[in-house]
């Protein structure tokens, strides 16, 4: 009986576990099912987007960089040359003024008084000449009735009024010249600054102080210094024509004009090491104005057939430079390079790169050796890849 019993009791202790141990399996296995298939579903590791640019083969120009000072090509002290009172000032200050132009006038009655003078003494020694010439025909026609002495002695008075009509042409002209005097003029083309004197002032010749300066702006010359070593590529480069100077702002981002080298300072300056250049620019924008300061590069070479990767490309590392490129795969390469000159966002590489290979430019942060990319051409607007 007890035995029996017990069976009865263990049967359904029995199937209850067999139904839970199959009701657990196929729990499991309906729940590893969707994972296997996400798994064999889901996609590889995605590319990194990068921005990426061509190496090129250019012509890479050299320029020297240095500071400069802006000056007038000539610069001119306008002082009277003759005493008197201001009547009339006929320039406005700052005014471009021509070469000729009236600037100051000066009274001119003292001047003009004297040039009526002069002409009138002129022509009373021309009556005088007239009239000793008559008393020599005359001595002449009396031939032996006249002593030689009368003769020789009215032939020297004539010489005498002779010479002193020309003494009196040269005072003539003198007084013409202190008349003209009195009208000051430009005596070049250019800009007229601050005055120093007004209207009613008198002004005198020995006075240092002018009445104004007139800087001239058209040319205009920039002078600027360069380091010593650099004076046989700067000789040779002049040597071969006028090398190409340009004017840039103070920061080095806005170009302000562009000239040639006009010359060499015939020294070096000892104390600093360099030596001074200057070049001459047409400037007729008016870009540039006496005193400014200016930014300069001198164009000393021209190299052929460079290597150039934009400066964005070339990454620094413990090591030294180094660039990403992207391999046919599609895979970053990282790449030792040796960059020996750099001007305007662009890099002349001399070791590590050629041309026609595809470095990136943006998006490097993101990238290690072997890392799948996916490539953008970089444009001028220098857009930023998404996710930077």
């Amino acid at each position: 009986m007890s035995r029996s019993r017990t069976i009865r009791w263990a049967l359904p202790v029995v199937a209850i576990a067999a139904l839970g141990y199959l009701g657990w399996q196929r729990f499991q296995s309906g729940d590893h099912a969707p994972q296997a298939e996400a798994q064999k579903a889901a996609p590889a590791r995605a590319a990194v987007p990068v921005r990426i640019a061509t190496v090129e083969k250019a012509d890479f120009p050299v320029y020297l960089t240095g500071l400069g000072t802006v000056q007038g090509f000539n610069t001119v002290v306008v002082r009277t040359r003759v005493d008197g009172q201001i009547n009339r000032i006929a320039f406005q200050e700052g005014q471009v003024v021509k070469e000729g132009d009236t600037l100051v006038e000066i009274d001119p009655r003292p001047f003009q008084s004297a040039l009526d003078q002069a002409k009138a003494k002129k022509a009373q020694d021309e009556a005088n000449l007239a009239n000793a010439n008559l008393d020599l025909q005359r001595y002449t026609k009396l031939g032996e009735f006249a002593t030689r002495q009368q003769t020789d002695t009215q032939r020297s008075t004539v010489a005498q009024l002779t010479a002193q009509i020309q003494a009196d042409a040269a005072m003539i002209e003198t007084a013409q010249t202190q008349l003209d005097y009195a009208t000051v003029k430009a005596p070049i083309s250019g800009v007229v600054g601050l005055r120093q004197v007004d209207v009613g002032n008198i002004v005198n010749a020995a006075t240092q102080t002018g009445i104004v300066t007139i800087a001239q702006i058209e040319p205009i010359a920039v002078i600027f210094t360069a380091p010593e070593d650099q004076l046989p590529d700067i000789k040779a480069a002049l040597a071969a024509g006028s090398p190409q100077t340009i004017a840039l702002s103070t920061d080095g981002k806005r170009v302000l004009s562009a000239g040639t080298l006009s010359l060499i300072n015939n020294q070096v300056d000892t104390s600093s090491g360099t030596v001074r250049l200057k070049a001459v620019f047409d400037n007729k924008d008016h870009a540039l104005w006496p005193g400014q300061s200016v930014s300069t590069r001198l164009l000393i070479a021209t190299l052929k057939d460079a290597t150039v990767i934009p400066d964005d490309a070339v990454q620094h590392g413990p090591n030294g430079l180094y660039a990403y490129l992207v391999n046919k795969e599609n895979k970053a390469e990282l790449r030792k390079i040796k960059v020996t000159r750099s001007i305007d966002g662009r890099s002349m590489v001399d070791e590590g790169l050629s041309p026609g290979e595809q470095v990136i430019t943006a998006g490097q942060f993101k990238v290690q050796p072997g890392t799948l990319v996916s490539t953008a051409v970089a444009s001028s607007d220098q857009a930023k890849v998404a996710g930077e």
